[in-house]
């Protein structure tokens, strides 16, 4: 049981870590984006919100499955 616990500690760990990195490089393309183009600067954000929100939700679906599987 204890092994559960740890290996859902380091699966809400990698989660967290994975999410980060892809909200990151989202930010990162949709700010170079918006420079190299900022008439498009509001369409460029409205998709980056909602890609960054997928990003958002995948995780905490992840994180949750990550605790459900260690309470078993």
């Amino acid at each position: 049981m204890e092994m559960a616990h740890l290996a859902a500690g380091f699966g809400a760990a990698l989660t967290i870590i994975g999410g980060a990195f892809g909200i990151g490089k989202l930010a990162s393309s949709a700010m170079e984006a918006s420079g190299r183009q900022p008439e498009a600067a509001g369409a460029i954000r409205t998709s980056m919100i909602i890609a960054a929100a997928l990003i958002e939700g995948i995780s905490l679906f992840a994180l949750v499955i990550c605790f459900i599987l260690a309470g078993k």
